[in-house]
């Protein structure tokens, strides 16, 4: 009977009568006939068809678990057919299910097995009704994956099981997969951690899933739960997994796949969640927070009994190293400067615990020799996370017990390093440690006076050694000055440098600056404690309170001496102004005399007996002390009570007389007492704020003002807030009445009684606070008087000084009317509103207030970039004021929409934007929105935060630079119709907005990035755009050569403008510049690169441009004869593009990089250094472009690498395909990505008499590559290049071939000299001769006399060589390469030395011929080593006349 039949029988069985039990079936047939073996055989198979045909692998995986209290033997159930099978028939049921199902689908059984317990063990994990997100099991999901596991075990056992299928079935449904799941199935041996990542194709992926369960398994850790045992031995196997796999230099390469993904993969989990920790104590974290138990937990994991079973000792210690590393390489945003100002917030008292904690974790591992050195190779090689650095030093300081003397050693040797270099760096590092160890208390580190004492109060101080080693010192103790506490600035009075007499002046110059800046911050030398705390860096306190302290400490020392104390002695002669004012008063202070003399009058008697107290004022302290009993304590409390409260009665007068002002303001007919009231007004500020009589002279000194965080004292605060409400007050009164022009001075005379020397920078920071920082919440009546203000400051702009900002503005002076272009952005859309109201009330107060004036004077009161910004504004936001205008009434005026109760700013605006004046005022010079203008306001709007949606800000674009300015004169601010011109001046605008402090100060999620930089990145869409009309418009007419593109054009005019030179800040300054413009042409389309041929012509296409600037610059700043990898790409697609648009497309591509052979080589080496990722590329495009082969050239290219790559194998290389250079090229890479220990094998399949031309050039790449090497120091491991380029010298003097041609190379020669100058840098090229004489100990001396080029050769590099080491540049070379030490390769006078000695040992024996030019080289260097010249100079004489020089013949 088939399944079906047997089916449907009982199915009708089922209908048509009583249902019958299973029992009652059999019992009928009992008593049938008993069937022989092989019958019970049959009808036991067909049983288990039968089974079979109804049976759920799924559920019987899940179903089939042992009796309680017995171990499940799945072994004799997997296999009933083995000869040991069990007779009942359940014994075979899943073994031969497994079989037949797979039979059955056509799949192997291991895959279907792998399948069934994947789906069975996603089902257990999906059983909990608990939501995600979760890692742990409850208890009955681990008791059915117990089973399940069981089951699992022994199909592995059987060889039915394949761990790569299940864990891809497992990864099929990994959102589903509960970590302790996977961590079971790793514990009982089923699958291991490392083999179920492997299996996954995805790293990131990988990581994201395994940081996510982690993070979730340290919060589930760390809460109160019956299961924290397992979730710790969790996170434990996890953690050590990941390090071993991680931090093991000998991977196990038993791995399915590269060892380097997994160890990548680990380390980036690790580091992912180590970030995800330092993010969260950033962000600040409650205690108890599920984000506390999370970090706490992982932080934890640093504990070094986490690392017991792991193989390798060193892997914990590289991955502690590495930890460290991260955490001081955190988010590295706070600049050196910040550094100084914060650092005593960083203390160990004030650091998390959790981070303190980290810290001592990996002290542990660590020694302290090793801790130093890894934070000082930190330090030397990354940027840092200063609050990260110094709390850990600040850790360091406080948790390791020889700290203090390892701490002052690592900060002399920085100091050594830095008096000995002058290095920056090196200084700034060991003021931040000496300060950070000093804040930790005299327990753990000498006070901060004490160690500048140490470090500089002797002749045998690091400044000692010479005047440059002083001018440094100082020259960076006025650079700390605008940063500095003022506890370090009476230090480094108190405690100064000591100066020889004949370089006084520079302790002198620093002295006064520094008391001027004390001075600023309103902290007094002379009014300093004797016994202040100077390592504190904390705030000054009042003369008061620390007079009361000196007091007390200077009873005690007296005390214990009996003796004056020598402070007290010091402070009466040299600074006697403190101890007249504070300290003898807080010593006399009146009291009831004890009748025993007490410590306190015995000190007070010593003094006057030393003649240290002045006689009136002991007589004085004695009848107070007299009288004091009689006061009654009531009436010394009201006595201290008045104190804080003298400067309420000033204010309370400075309040009436501005409350008088108003009622002038608003009476016509009290007017003539304005100027009294005014004066009455003046008297009272000056009596509030304690202003002298000459505080209206500001002597030229300018205003420093902090646009980010502008600070004013709470006393100013209070003064300059009841000013400016008065004023604004006054303006609305007095526009209620009468209209601006009609209001009299006062207004005038108001804001010049602000504009005071002490007031003004109280005034503009307050300014700042309200404009740039809490504008939004401004009233209507605030933003109409404040510009109102504006006008009326910048009316006395004549009279008043220049006020320096901090960044991100300009550095230079800015005239005070300017100063509000700055404070009023338009970046957001709250903050462009601002601008609008602002920019509306101040142009129609002017225009009101002087509208019977000339209108030069409401130029001159206006900032033109706040007319600018009006304009800016106005397009923006009313499309309406796109279109010509329509005037309205001269009468109106459009001041009266401002003076409403509920101002409507759009009405004004518009109002303001149809008068006729406003229109009459635009006309003036310099007051017209131009395009450039627009460009630099548009480029600063943040996308995300404008008023604008991206299709109207689109439509604004195309409207402004299409329809208004690209059509207008160039008179009036446009680009008189020329495309290119609009073209240009975008490109120009970008770049210097990129490169402008504006461009930083942008929120992180602008569009615009460039070179760093943010901004709005439709500006560069619409850039993007011009190019491409300017590619698709009409051909040249006639003839006609066409014109270079547009943006090579302005590049070149860019760079042409900055100075060429070889300090370091002139290189920066062009690499900036190119990496503008690389990113701009890399946004651009390549064919801007390359250019698009007509269709009718067969040349190849212009690309001079494009060759030019990689020649003239980007080679300069190019690595071992190659550019980026961007660059290169970006050209070969242009080119391809060019390509595609030609009639013959290999003719093309051939001709081009035909072309590149002698005009820019360096892109054919570019191609070469790329070709494993370029070629693919190339490969896809070239086949969209036509289906033949790649080009001849392209082909060569392949061919070269193809060389150079076989040329390491064992089998014979192939002959050189193309240009000897460029096979060497192609060999040179190949080599150095290498990295062998030896090329010798490589040299030697180079024998061929045609191939010595290409060793020949490698010697050439060679040498470049040792000159890079010293530029840039080498990654430790590899070959050195010395030692690359000694081999190749050996294996052409081995051959006798000739390289000194390479050393004579000229712009000028015919052959490859121009080629290969082109391949390398200038700068490179002028290190020649340092390459040249670190090769001298390499030299066959013998052979190399024998060549009529050596001696002048050799001369001319020493020359040069001298020249270097003149100019300074030899020493950074050395510093660069060694990291300062300079015995790594003998230093730059070792190297000359042994130039020179060579020299002078080789010309004796240089054959005559040889000397045929060394006059030449004699005549151009008249200043150079004379023993080498007289040398010469005696060698030359003998080969013209031999017999001067021979012995006489006397017989």
């Amino acid at each position: 009977m088939s399944a079906s039949q047997a089916r449907g029988a009982a199915s009708d069985l089922g209908h048509g009568g009583c249902r019958r039990a299973w029992v009652e079936l059999l019992a009928g047939r009992v008593k049938r006939q008993k069937l022989g073996p092989e019958g019970e055989q049959k009808v036991r198979e067909s049983a288990v068809r039968l089974l079979r045909s109804h049976l759920n692998l799924g559920d019987l995986v899940l179903e089939v678990e042992g009796p309680p209290g017995k171990q499940l033997c799945l072994s004799r159930l997997i296999d009933y057919d083995g000869p040991g099978a069990h007779i009942d028939l359940s014994s075979s049921l899943i073994g031969s299910a497994l079989r037949d199902q797979a039979a059955q689908l056509g799949v192997p059984v291991p895959v279907l097995c792998s399948q069934v317990v994947a789906s069975g063990l996603v089902r257990v994990c999906e059983a909990d009704a608990v939501p995600p997100p979760k890692v742990l099991l409850t208890p009955d999901q681990r008791k059915k994956l117990s089973s399940l596991f069981e089951i699992a075990q022994n199909l592995l056992a059987q060889s039915m099981f394949s761990r790569l299928s299940f864990c891809q079935e497992l990864w099929k449904v990994q959102n589903s997969l509960l970590l302790e799941a996977v961590w079971r199935l790793h514990v009982q041996n089923i699958v291991s951690l490392q083999e179920l990542l492997e299996s996954h194709a995805d790293s990131q992926a990988v990581v994201a899933w395994l940081s996510r369960d982690l993070r979730l398994l340290c919060e589930q850790t760390e809460a109160p739960c019956q299961h924290a045992d397992v979730a710790r031995a969790m996170l434990a196997d996890f953690v050590q997994m990941l390090v071993s796999r991680g931090f093991q230099k000998n991977a196990d390469v038993r791995g399915t796949v590269d060892p380097e993904w997994m160890s990548q993969v680990a380390v980036a989990v690790l580091e992912r969640m180590l970030a995800s920790a330092l993010e969260a104590l950033a962000a600040g974290i409650q205690e108890g927070s599920a984000a506390h138990k999370a970090v706490s937990c992982w932080f934890g994991v640093f504990s070094g009994h986490m690392y017991g079973s792991v193989i390798s000792t060193e892997s914990p210690k590289r991955f502690f190293c590495h930890t460290l590393t991260q955490i001081l390489t955190h988010k590295p945003v706070l600049k050196v400067s910040d550094a100084v100002q914060m650092q005593r917030e960083w203390s160990f008292a004030r650091t998390s615990p959790l981070l303190s904690g980290l810290y001592r974790r990996l002290f542990v591992i660590l020694s302290p020799e090793e801790l130093v050195g890894h934070l000082q190779e930190v330090l030397e090689t990354q940027e840092v996370n200063w609050q990260h650095v110094l709390s850990c030093v600040s850790t360091l300081v406080i948790c390791l017990p020889d700290a203090q003397q390892l701490v002052n050693g690592w900060v002399s040797r920085l100091l050594t390093h830095a008096f000995e270099s002058c290095d920056l760096d090196s200084m700034v590092l060991a003021f931040l440690v000496a300060r950070q160890a000093a804040l930790e208390g005299p327990a753990a580190f000498p006070s901060y006076a004490a160690w500048f004492q140490a470090a500089f109060g002797s002749a045998r101080g690091f400044h000692g050694s010479s005047k440059k080693a002083l001018v440094f010192l100082f020259k960076f103790l006025s650079d700390l000055v605008p940063f500095e506490a003022p506890r370090y600035l009476q230090v480094h009075i108190l405690h100064p440098p000591l100066v020889p007499s004949k370089y006084r002046t520079l302790l002198t110059d620093y002295v006064a600056l520094a008391r001027t800046r004390l001075a600023d911050l309103k902290v007094s030398v002379e009014n300093m404690g004797l016994y202040e705390d100077l390592s504190s860096a904390g705030d000054v306190t009042e003369p008061r309170c620390q007079a009361a302290q000196d007091v007390e400490k200077a009873i005690m020392v007296f005390e214990h001496t009996g003796k004056i104390p020598a402070a007290v002695l010091e402070a009466s002669i040299f600074r006697r102004s403190y101890y007249l004012s504070h300290f003898l008063p807080a010593l006399l202070t009146p009291r009831v005399l004890p009748r025993v003399p007490d410590s306190r009058a015995a000190l007070i008697e010593s003094l006057r007996r030393a003649d240290k107290i002045p006689p009136s004022l002991y007589s004085t302290y004695r009848q107070a002390c007299s009288t004091v009993g009689e006061k009654k304590p009531e009436d010394a409390a009201s006595q201290r009570e008045v104190e804080p409260s003298c400067k309420e009665e000033p204010l309370g007068l400075l309040t009436t007389a501005l409350r008088e002002l108003r009622a002038s303001v608003t009476d016509p007919t009290q007017r003539d007492a304005l100027l009294a009231q005014m004066a009455v007004i003046s008297e009272q500020l000056r009596s509030a704020l304690g202003l002298g009589e000459d505080d209206s002279d500001f002597e030229g000194a300018p205003v420093q003002l902090s646009v980010r965080a502008p600070k004013l004292q709470p006393w100013e605060q209070r003064v300059v807030d009841l000013l400016l409400t008065s004023f604004c007050q006054n303006l609305m009164a007095a526009s209620s009445v009468a209209p601006p022009d009609r209001q009299g001075p006062w207004a005038a005379h108001f804001v010049r009684t602000l504009c005071r020397r002490r007031l003004l920078p109280a005034l503009l920071s307050r300014l700042c606070q309200l404009l740039h920082h809490q504008g939004p919440s401004l009233s209507a009546s605030h933003v109409v008087g404040l510009a109102a203000l504006a006008v009326h400051l910048g009316e006395s702009r004549s009279a008043l000084p220049e006020v320096h900002v901090g960044p991100p503005t300009p550095a230079r002076g800015l005239p005070v009317p300017e100063l509000f272009d700055i404070l009023l952005p338009c970046r957001t859309q709250e903050s462009s509103a601002l601008c609008l109201k602002f920019c509306t009330a101040a142009i129609s107060y002017s225009l009101c207030k002087f509208s019977s004036q000339s209108r030069d004077i409401s130029y001159s009161c206006l900032s033109p970039g706040l007319i600018k910004k009006f304009q800016f504004m106005v397009f923006r936001w009313f499309s309406e004021a796109r279109d010509p205008p329509s005037w309205e009434d001269p009468a109106s005026s459009p001041w009266r929409p401002l003076c409403l109760p509920s101002v409507d700013w759009q009405r004004a605006a518009l109002c303001l934007w149809k008068q006729r004046t406003l229109r009459e005022l635009l006309k003036q010079e310099g007051l017209h929105l131009t395009y450039r203008d627009w460009l630099q306001l548009e480029l600063e709007i943040q996308p995300e935060v404008d008023s604008l949606s991206d299709t109207e800000r689109q439509d604004f674009h195309q409207w402004a630079i299409h329809q208004h300015f690209l059509p207008a004169p160039s008179a009036t601010g446009g680009c008189d119709g020329d495309l290119e011109v609009a073209c240009a001046t975008l490109i120009d605008v970008l770049m210097d907005f990129c490169q402008s402090s504006r461009s930083y100060d942008h929120s992180e999620n602008s569009d615009l990035v460039l070179g760093g930089c943010t901004g709005n990145r439709d500006i560069f869409s619409r850039l993007q755009e011009m190019a491409a009309d300017l590619e698709q418009g009409p051909a040249p007419l006639g003839h006609a050569a066409p014109r270079g593109h547009v943006v090579f054009g302005v590049f070149c005019r860019r760079l042409q403008a900055l100075a060429r030179g070889w300090d370091v800040a002139s290189r920066l300054r062009r690499q900036q510049e190119l990496l503008t413009c690389k990113r701009i042409l890399l946004g651009l389309p390549p064919s801007v690169l390359v250019g698009s041929p007509r269709l009718e012509q067969l040349a190849a296409p212009d690309c001079d441009d494009f060759f030019h600037l990689v020649n003239s610059e980007l080679r300069n700043f190019s690595h071992d004869g190659a550019l980026t990898h961007d660059i290169t790409a970006h050209f070969f697609r242009g080119l391809l593009n060019a390509c595609s648009r030609s009639r013959d497309p290999s003719l093309v591509a051939d001709l081009t990089l035909t072309a590149c052979q002698t005009q820019c080589p360096l892109l054919l080496t570019s191609a070469l250094l790329w070709w494993p990722t370029l070629e693919p590329e190339l490969h896809c495009r070239w086949r969209r472009c036509c289906q033949s082969p790649l080009p001849a050239e392209l082909r060569r290219l392949q061919e070269a690498r193809h060389f150079a790559g076989s040329v390491p194998s064992p089998l014979a290389a192939p002959p050189p395909p193309g240009p000897a250079w460029l096979c060497a090229a192609a060999l040179h890479f190949v080599i150095r990505r290498a990295g062998k220990e030896s090329i010798r094998w490589e040299l030697g399949q180079l024998k061929a008499k045609e191939r010595r031309e290409t060793v020949v050039f490698l010697f050439f790449f060679s040498l470049m590559g040792l000159l890079s090497s010293h530029l840039t120091p080498q990654a430790a491991g590899s070959l050195k290049p010395l030692d690359v380029c000694a081999e190749v010298l050996g294996c052409l003097q081995r051959k006798r071939v000739s390289w000194l041609p390479l050393f004579q190379l000229t712009e000028t020669d015919p052959g490859l000299g121009r080629t290969l100058l082109r391949l390398a840098p200038d700068h490179q090229v002028r290190l020649l001769p340092l390459a040249f004489y670190s090769l001298l100990s390499y030299f066959d001396e013998d052979a190399l006399l024998q060549e009529d080029a050596f001696l002048h050769v050799a001369v001319n590099m020493y020359l040069k060589l001298v020249g270097l080491f003149v100019a300074g540049e030899t020493g950074a070379v050395w510093t660069l390469a060694h990291g300062g030490d300079l015995q790594a390769q003998g230093d730059p006078v070792s190297l000359i030395t042994n130039a020179r000695l060579f020299l002078l040992q080789s010309i004796p024996r240089c054959p005559k011929r040889s000397f045929s030019d060394v006059a030449e080289l004699l005549g151009t260097s008249a200043d150079c080593d004379p023993e080498v010249r007289a040398a010469l100079l005696s060698r030359q004489q003998a080969v013209l006349d031999p017999d001067l020089y021979q012995e006489p013949r006397l017989f």
